[in-house]
């Protein structure tokens, strides 16, 4: 696929037009996260997480007191579950004590009849953890993705409708809440903490695997900081992977280490055979705690953006700018297309391209910086700058490095907010 100046652009569209009854059509393929059809920024079709109605402001659930631990529980365990194995009663203490704390979530969704009507249907269903006594539930975001109706079904066989307060659908986590009746006790989940896991420790998983309400199962650790890439611009990043058994229904369900604490949240099977493969991940429960305030007093996660338009280095670009005898500097980075006055980018000293080209039905410019770190990480792709930001909150001051021509520079750029970045473009 050619690229064209504007210049080459004029001329044969002129040449086109003097052919009659002849249309010539151009058409390419688009890699991957590469530049929109009809925009110049790739990460100019909105934000990478949805807007929900922020949910009126609330206290950030409480950390729970520490559960007993050290020599004195493994007596309690010895004394209370005489002639089982210490791990057996491990097992059998983490369960007892918490799988009251793990909800059933099943929700409704609505579509279109024939006639146009609105039909409801049976939704999904997963898992969750009760995180606070005032009714908060952490779970997946794609649980509760496209419900209209949520309800939440507890241990005793009550069950409450809930309602959405916050999703991050970057980090696929959500937090929904009920309203349980005045001194009903609820069980709570403890924070725990997944800087601190090791490849080969105990973990286990409380969900509701195809409907099978609060079931208990055992892994280990199988890896850590797994990077998995959900669509073309969203990378989980720090994923705990486990071969504790992760089915359907067991999605937003907790996975805790033998004290009973919440280490991450069930999220993912890797499946080609769509079965239960041995190979499981979770969000690591550090995030969880990073965004779950964020959620509940925002509805959203409010995180920092360098606002450029932006467009994925891709070979036929390599190819056309090497043409010009202007080659690239590198072969993977984001080059920038439009850097507009008085924003963040150009203050950070970020320059856009001067001569716009087309590639397919999309037009850009080229000639800009190309940038290829931002925060300590390698940008590659636009599924790269959302990652590197993802954990930044505007006003933070991340440093950069882009390309001149054939310089490397070095900077910093102070963040805007992402979602009034990408709303006004």
């Amino acid at each position: 696929m050619r690229l064209y100046t504007r210049a080459q652009v004029i001329v044969i569209a002129l040449a086109t037009l003097a052919v009659a009854g002849l249309v010539g059509v151009g058409s390419g393929l688009i890699p991957t996260g590469g530049p929109a059809a009809s925009s110049a920024s790739a990460a100019g079709e909105g934000p990478g997480s949805p807007l929900v109605d922020a949910a009126p402001a609330a206290v950030s659930p409480a950390a729970e007191p520490a559960v007993v631990s050290g020599s004195a529980r493994l007596l309690q365990l010895a004394d209370s579950l005489p002639g089982f194995s210490q791990d057996e009663r491990e097992n059998i203490d983490v369960y007892e004590r918490l799988n009251a704390g793990v909800v059933n979530i099943s929700t409704e969704t609505v579509s279109l009849n024939w006639f146009m009507e609105p039909v409801p249907h049976q939704g999904g269903t997963g898992s969750g953890s009760i995180i606070d006594r005032a009714g908060y539930v952490l779970t997946n975001y794609h649980v509760i993705k496209d419900a209209v109706k949520i309800f939440v079904s507890l241990a005793d066989g009550s069950r409450f409708e809930g309602k959405v307060v916050g999703s991050d659908q970057e980090n696929d986590l959500a937090v929904i809440k009920f309203d349980p009746p005045p001194g009903m006790p609820l069980t709570v989940i403890p924070y725990g903490e997944s800087s601190v896991l090791r490849v080969g420790q105990k973990v286990l998983a409380i969900g509701n695997p195809f409907g099978l309400e609060r079931t208990l199962t055992r892994g280990i650790v199988s890896g850590l900081g797994r990077p998995v890439q959900t669509d073309s611009r969203t990378v989980i990043r720090e994923m705990i992977q486990t071969d504790a058994s992760i089915n359907p229904g067991n999605s937003g369900g907790p996975l805790l280490n033998s004290r009973g604490e919440l280490i991450g949240v069930n999220t993912m099977i890797y499946s080609p055979s769509g079965g239960s493969v041995g190979v499981g991940f979770a969000v690591p429960v550090d995030t969880a705690k990073r965004v779950v305030p964020d959620l509940i007093k925002f509805g959203m996660v409010r995180r920092g953006w360098i606002d450029a338009e932006y467009v994925q280095i891709f070979p036929d670009l390599v190819d056309f700018m090497r043409e010009r005898g202007t080659p690239l500097p590198v072969a993977k980075g984001l080059l920038v297309s439009n850097v507009r006055k008085g924003t963040n980018a150009d203050r950070a000293g970020l320059r856009g391209g001067s001569t716009a080209v087309r590639y397919s039905r999309s037009v850009f410019n080229v000639g800009g910086d190309v940038l290829v770190s931002v925060d300590g990480t390698e940008i590659g792709s636009i599924a790269d700058l959302y990652s590197a930001l993802e954990d930044n909150k505007p006003g933070d001051v991340v440093p950069i490095r882009y390309y001149r021509g054939s310089t490397l520079m070095r900077g910093t750029a102070t963040l805007s907010d992402r979602s009034d970045s990408l709303a006004n473009r």
